[in-house]
């Protein structure tokens, strides 16, 4: 097996021995210079580019389920036989190679051409979006992606095309991220696309039965499918004494522009909100080196999204960085540079970010008539109670298989798959939405990964360390796990993810491999010791453990605490 003295890699061109790619494993390395990862899937090999095409995730750290790969960052997923981006984060495919097996040895060919557009689907008369933000350019996306070649447009009331949201209060605030990286789209993606983006552009109205709506301008747009995604916007709180050029909030690029222009010559800034997005900013503030007191409510930050053990976590990382907490209060006035707290102390600030909370926009849906229940109802194709038009993102609230409930959540990847499929059901497909929530949140160098969905626990448990940053949170209900937090555990938060999933999808016979390991007959003396089994994360049961369904040919074991699945040839079991 030949390496490249450049990347110490092996180079798939010259050869890999199949014995050293276990069925369900993935290994890096490279062919013509270009980084691809070699994945198996029971007989077949796949050779896919290296790294997601959303923030450059190394896939081979990531996991392979049924015959997608998925990202260990953010969990986007793709495709193996063809590359391409099946679910957001991710909007672009990544590369494919051939595979030729000779002997005992496996040899990566040319690069394999990306699957033909689709052409000549057939669907509405028109399609309209309104909003601009992630399920806005996610239905678009896939709407010309799906080959409908109709006309497209989307309506946005942002000054700015699309953007990468999430790192206006990360990377883009903190200083490390360019500019030209937040656009999720160059212009000539629409062009090339035939999408009309209307910027600055209000809606005014809605009429359901004209199928019209109309800007404040005055421009009527007549349509023959309808997608809101008109999002949130931030809560508003007034402040005595306060100037506007005092009070900033975030939610725009425009928003984010704002703060990094104060904080050019500021020396104290005031955080009001220990939300994420509060949390984040006064992260990115630090990176700057600008001095933040943050003020809220609540004894500890996210302590009621996350509990009381995560959420003092998070204030001690915080205050490790050279935040001060002021909890339990709130601010009462602010004249000139002193800010007045509800306990009686006084700090010093240049300026005040707000990170409050959002509301779901949905003053347009009401005006439509829409059923609306604290957001826009849908259905689990997201059709509103009008048909032909649907509803995705933050605005939206859903029946959720996952709890049995309906549900309104506010997270980016969320907004995105809605969208994806939302512009499916549009053209016919009939598809359940039915994905896990999932969102990261980032705190100077530490990751925080949410899969599931849990307003409220009758039990928190933590496997590792949160003082180690290195963990699993299970946050259970009725001997459930509803949702699981993780920290530096990317993959058994992918595990945690495809376990959720199998409990509503039995039927789609997806199974999630991890490398497999080997039981020890003392540890199991059901299993004999020379069989091999697959140990991965059993979200639903245990933190450490997945239990994997659907597969035909598997069976789960419990034994001392632990399950395991075996691969049994022939057998067929409910899991």
């Amino acid at each position: 097996m030949a390496e490249t003295p450049e990347t110490n890699k092996p180079d798939f061109r010259n050869g890999f021995p199949i014995r050293d790619l276990g069925d369900g494993s993935m290994i890096s390395g490279q062919a013509d210079g270009e980084e691809l990862v070699l994945a198996r899937r029971g007989d077949e090999v796949f050779a896919i580019g290296a790294h997601c095409t959303h923030y450059g995730g190394p896939l081979a750290e990531g996991l392979i389920v049924g015959e997608t790969v998925r990202c260990p960052w953010h969990h986007a997923c793709f495709s193996l036989r063809n590359g391409e981006a099946l679910r957001a984060p991710a909007l672009d495919p990544v590369s494919c190679w051939r595979v030729e097996k000779l002997g005992d040895q496996i040899f990566v060919r040319e690069k394999v051409s990306p699957p033909a557009p689709k052409r000549g689907t057939e669907g509405p008369s028109s399609v309209l979006i309104v909003g601009g933000g992630a399920a806005g350019l996610a239905a678009a996306d896939m709407v010309r992606r799906e080959g409908y070649d109709g006309p497209l447009t989307i309506v946005s009331s942002d000054d700015s095309p699309p953007v990468d949201r999430p790192n206006l209060s990360k990377d883009y605030l903190a200083g490390t991220a360019q500019e030209d990286w937040i656009p999720l789209r160059l212009p000539d993606y629409y062009r090339d696309r035939r999408i009309d983006l209307l910027l600055h552009s209000r809606v005014l109205s809605l009429d359901t039965k004209s199928r019209r709506i109309v800007l404040e301008n005055g421009k009527a747009i007549e349509f023959g499918a309808l997608l809101l995604a008109t999002g949130a916007h931030s809560v508003h709180l007034p402040i005595e004494d306060a100037t506007d050029s005092q009070v900033l909030y975030l939610r725009t690029f425009a928003d984010s522009k704002a703060i990094i222009a104060k904080a050019t010559s500021a020396e104290r800034v005031v955080v009001v909100g220990a939300s994420f997005i509060g949390l984040e900013v006064a992260a990115s503030l630090r990176a700057r080196g600008i001095c933040v007191d943050v003020v809220a409510p609540e004894r500890n930050p996210l302590e009621r999204v996350m509990g009381a053990e995560v959420g003092l976590f998070i204030r001690k990382l915080h205050e490790a960085h050279g935040v001060t907490f002021h909890l339990g209060e709130t601010v009462s006035r602010v004249k000139g540079r002193t800010v007045a707290l509800t306990s009686g102390t006084a700090v010093d600030a240049d300026f005040l970010v707000l990170g409050v909370g959002v509301r779901p926009s949905l003053a347009l849906a009401e005006q439509a008539g829409l059923a609306i229940d604290r957001g826009i109802e849908v259905n689990e194709y997201l059709e509103t109670s009008v048909a032909g038009i649907f509803a995705a993102g933050d605005a939206t609230r859903w029946p959720d298989p996952h709890t049995g409930e309906r549900i309104r959540v506010e997270h980016w990847v969320v907004a995105e798959r809605q969208g994806q499929v939302a512009a499916k059901n549009i053209l016919g497909h009939r598809e359940r939405f039915d994905a896990v929530p999932f969102f990261w949140s980032q705190h100077y160098d530490v990751a925080i990964n949410y899969v599931g969905h849990a307003e409220k626990w009758e039990a928190i448990e933590i496997d590792g360390s949160l003082d180690a940053r290195d963990c699993a949170v299970a946050y259970k209900k009725g001997g459930r796990t509803l949702a699981i937090v993780t920290i530096s555990r990317d993959l058994q938060s992918l595990q945690a993810e495809a376990a959720m999933e199998a409990e509503i999808r039995p039927q789609r016979q997806e199974v999630a491999w991890a490398a497999p390991v080997r039981v020890r007959q003392d540890r199991q003396k059901d299993i004999a010791a020379d069989k091999e089994v697959i140990l991965a994360a059993d979200a639903i049961n245990s933190p450490k453990l997945l239990m994997l369904s659907g597969v035909g040919e598997a069976k789960a074991l419990r034994s001392l605490g632990t399950n395991v699945v075996e691969n049994l040839s022939g057998i067929r079991e409910n899991l």
